[in-house]
């Protein structure tokens, strides 16, 4: 087989959240909904390809000095030049071996200007989805199946060393999950209860605003908790949490929390997570954790100094990296350095996200006394593409629970057209709903979200979408954000 990227396109559909998304140093309240497009020859054979994210402030580059606008000229370089990389490549054997040689051409560009690895990686993650839907689709195959089925010829020892001899099937679970539980974000600006809400803040939706109205809207079971980094603000907040979750959820919930690089030495979050440990007030609730994610800023996760904290610091919980885990090999340094394990979002790579699964999967087979992780987190992620792809994977890992929070920043797919809507309604009825208004959205029942119609389809999306009514990069500009209805 052979396979070659024949043409990438971008395009752009600018959205506004229905309620600020207030995580780390960002708020986000304006945003623009990046599609990828790629033709991919399959034995000589064209065939169309579709991936989305979000690009989002603050998370790829967490520089505080900069802003959003600061930030987007290099974000979209970065996206054009994979791209016009991935145009330019001979082609390959397989999808695997493409994706190798744009990852490590992009490197190679990247690099000597300075583009920190999240960053750079995002551009060739956004090819990488477009040229497997574009393939699922050519051969008629799930992601799931072209996983197991070696298809889309995934050599495990290419990204990690230690998987030598094995193949995903060896370490995946036998078959892809049918439904995956939604953990809810709690946003640092969220209201917590219906009550607290400025009457000139309500919002008119028919979709809850609160923690409180969520959990009885959605019958929500898990829960990620952003935190500030200031200790007094953090444990004050995570009481009125605790006792909005108490009353209204079932007991046997749980719950993440997200540090969003608020630290920048071990030391001080030890302080915090001492000082929660020892509050009475949240003796009991600090019993449903699950995990801590990110707490240390990226460039001081895996430090010596961060690895001596972790060695010296026994009963800690198990803590994960998300915004570190940038290439190829941080998922081993961060085990090194006494991390439990790393998230998985498409935007950080699909391959190397089934790598890092089947990694952790082989550490928990030989000490099943040790805790590894692997998580599903979020980044105000959508559908009509996004979202549905990084549930395929998810699902495809057997990773059981995930951050998902797009249908709660966002008013559900109203902001897309109503031929695209339907569209997603129609070929996924067990994700979607119509809402009593009339707009698309996602149906959280029971905490869960059904995902059987995402596992079956090509690489998650049943359907054609049409980019030619969406705007092309070229064209766009981000003065268009403030004109954004």
């Amino acid at each position: 087989m052979s396979v070659q990227v024949r043409d990438v396109q971008f395009y752009v559909h600018n959205m506004r959240t229905r309620m600020p998304f207030r995580y780390g140093i960002a708020s986000m309240t304006a945003v623009p909904y990046l599609f990828t497009t790629c033709d991919l020859a399959v034995d000589g054979r064209s065939c169309r390809g579709i991936a989305a994210d979000l690009l989002p402030p603050k998370w790829f580059t967490k520089d505080p000095k900069t802003t959003f606008r600061d930030d987007l000229p290099a974000m979209l370089r970065v996206i054009t030049s994979a791209g016009v990389t991935a145009m330019r490549l001979d082609g390959a054997a397989t999808v695997f071996d493409l994706w190798q040689q744009l990852y490590e051409a992009q490197r190679q560009w990247a690099e000597p200007e300075g583009y920190p690895p999240l960053l750079w990686n995002f551009g060739v993650s956004l090819v990488e989805r477009a040229t497997i839907s574009a393939f699922c689709r050519a051969t008629g195959v799930s992601f799931s199946d072209a996983v197991r089925n070696h298809t889309l010829g995934i050599r495990l020892d290419a990204v990690t060393p230690e998987l030598r001899s094995h193949t995903p099937a060896d370490l995946l679970p036998a078959a892809p999950l049918r439904s995956i539980v939604s953990r809810h974000t709690v946003g640092l600006s969220d209201p917590l209860t219906d009550a607290e809400i400025a009457p000139d803040e309500r919002l008119d939706d028919g979709l809850p605003q609160s923690l409180e109205a969520s959990i009885r809207a959605y019958g929500l079971t898990h829960f990620k908790l952003k935190i500030l980094g200031d200790a007094t603000r953090d444990s004050e907040r995570l009481r009125r949490i605790a006792c909005v979750i108490e009353a209204n959820a079932d007991p046997g919930y749980a719950f993440t929390l997200d540090g969003n690089e608020q630290y920048t030495h071990m030391a001080a979050f030890r302080a915090l997570w001492q000082s929660l440990q020892e509050d009475p007030a949240l003796a009991g609730f600090m019993r449903h954790l699950l995990f801590v994610e990110q707490p240390l800023h990226r460039d001081a996760t895996m430090t010596p100094e961060a690895r001596e904290a972790l060695a010296a610091w026994s009963g800690r919980p198990p803590i994960i990296i998300d915004e570190s885990d940038g290439v190829i090999g941080s998922l081993a340094s961060a085990l090194d350095c006494g991390y439990a394990g790393t998230s998985h979002k498409n935007c950080k790579g699909v391959f190397k996200g089934v790598a890092n699964a089947c990694r952790l999967e082989q550490l928990r087979r030989a000490h099943p006394a040790s805790t590894y992780v692997m998580s599903g987190e979020d980044l105000c992620n959508v559908g009509p593409v996004a979202l549905l792809q990084d549930l395929a994977v998810l699902a495809s890992l057997g990773v059981g629970h995930a951050e998902r929070n797009g249908h709660h920043y966002f008013a559900g797919l109203s902001m897309f057209p109503p031929d695209v809507q339907r569209a997603v309604l129609d070929r996924h009825p067990d994700l979607y709903r119509r809402h009593e208004r009339g707009f698309a959205t996602l149906d959280v029942r029971g905490g869960r979200l059904q995902v059987g119609s995402v596992v079956q389809a090509p690489f998650g999306v049943g359907f054609d979408i049409d980019t030619s009514g969406f705007t092309l990069l070229s064209e766009w500009t981000a003065e268009s954000l403030d004109t954004q209805e």
